[in-house]
């Protein structure tokens, strides 16, 4: 019953919230889609605590992880994210089309922002990037890791106390594997509503959403492990919001392709996190199962 009515509460006040914006006329680009997105990434955090706490008459914090015990695993869950953008970046650089882009302006970046950006901001932020000491990219990963371990990942404790929380700790008796590829259907699910109107996947609505699905079943036991060898949903949180944070990089390295077949959400990333599920299960065979 517990996760039954979590999974109810959580999508029924998320995907009100997404369809109820657009269906008002509001846009991708407009300054409250980010408003509207963050309200979003905390409806199963609050879903948890309704059905925890109000329900389920049962303490929150501790039975969660929802604690501070910091270890080499929240380093790991901050580094990891940057790690993998990189791979992404490279991986796409093996698909037709697309090639690596010193130029800033040229890069793939520029040119999303230009359809979404007023031209005398656009013309602020090129003066801007002309006197940065290096590429930006390099300032994305950097900034973003940084952001997973503060305002980044504060936000994505919203998300992360309902699936590496209360679902984590709920389905933990099908085994690591099993538990952790379905948190991330249910995850990935979770997204649709907002990759139908066009986030993440322009243009993509019906490919993106198969590919958000298998990018959150493939992404999620390796965000669950850290959440095992830390001890804390906070350290999956960290991850959570440096991934966040740093997944726009290859988009400021490379040019050409598009949403599917560049990045960390494209087919590149998916193959990365495929290799990496695979590592993770060969290292876990050594005998580093999780506590």
């Amino acid at each position: 019953m517990k996760i039954r009515l979590f999974l109810l509460l959580t999508f029924a006040v998320s995907w009100s919230l997404v369809f109820c914006y657009f269906g008002l006329g509001g846009r991708l680009s407009h300054p409250l889609f980010y408003a509207m997105s963050v309200a979003v990434m905390f409806t199963p955090s609050l879903a948890a605590l309704i059905v925890q706490r109000l329900v389920c008459r049962q303490p929150f914090l501790k039975p969660l992880g929802v604690m501070l015990r910091p270890n080499r695993w929240y380093a790991a869950g901050l580094l990891l994210p940057p790690l993998i953008v990189l791979l992404a970046a490279a991986a796409s650089l093996l698909l037709p089309g697309v090639s690596f882009s010193n130029n800033i302006l040229a890069s793939n970046l520029m040119l999303s922002l230009e359809s979404v950006v007023p031209p005398e901001q656009l013309t602020r932020i090129h003066h801007q990037i002309a006197i940065l000491p290096v590429h930006p990219a390099w300032l994305i990963l950097a900034g973003g890791t940084l952001a997973g371990a503060t305002v980044n990942g504060m936000a994505a404790l919203g998300e992360e106390a309902g699936w590496r929380g209360l679902l984590q700790e709920e389905l933990a008796h099908l085994g690591f594997w099993r538990s952790s590829w379905l948190i991330g259907l249910i995850w990935g699910i979770w997204h649709l509503p907002l990759i139908v109107y066009g986030y993440n996947y322009p243009g993509h609505p019906v490919a993106g959403a198969i590919a958000m699905t298998l990018w959150a079943i493939l992404f999620s036991p390796l965000i669950g492990y850290v959440r095992l060898k830390s001890g804390s949903v906070l350290a999956a949180a960290m991850m959570h919001g440096s991934l966040n944070g740093v997944s726009m990089a290859p988009a400021a390295m490379l040019t050409g392709g598009d949403s599917l077949t560049t990045g960390i959400l494209g087919i590149p990333g998916i193959a990365v996190l495929a290799a990496l599920n695979l590592g993770l299960s060969v290292y876990r065979s050594t005998g580093a199962r999780p506590t």
